[in-house]
């Protein structure tokens, strides 16, 4: 279980919108270099490495030495221990199902959007 103070630092770095993108980064190529991920940034690669300590800290992200090279580890267990302490099977079920819902309704709104926008392109033709 996740003490105050660890759970604390998972929040604080799933806080700013850099982290959040270098940990989808991550996530997407496990064993990213850190070169390769900085290049993906417009910042410094001090920046991006301040960043990844705070990711580090967090437990989010798992480092591992290749020769010059570090190679970074997406690790979901504390964001996983996050939603355990909060919910139950039975509420993780329903909360599944309305985002489900969620997405669904939204994926039908955006055709719908798109269906309209192109009817009124053709009504100008």
């Amino acid at each position: 279980m996740l003490n105050d103070r660890h759970m604390d630092a998972v929040f604080q770095a799933l806080a700013h919108e850099s982290r959040r993108h270098m940990l989808d980064i991550v996530k997407e190529e496990p064993g990213i270099g850190v070169g390769a991920l900085a290049a993906a940034f417009d910042v410094s690669r001090i920046a991006v490495m301040k960043h990844l300590a705070v990711l580090e800290e967090a437990g989010l992200i798992v480092s591992e030495k290749d020769g010059r090279t570090r190679r970074l580890y997406f690790n979901a267990a504390p964001i996983q221990m996050i939603h355990d302490r909060w919910t139950t099977d039975y509420s993780a079920y329903w909360a599944g199902q309305m985002t489900r819902i969620k997405y669904l309704a939204e994926a039908r709104d955006a055709d719908s959007n798109t269906e309209s926008a192109n009817k009124k392109r053709g009504r100008k033709k």
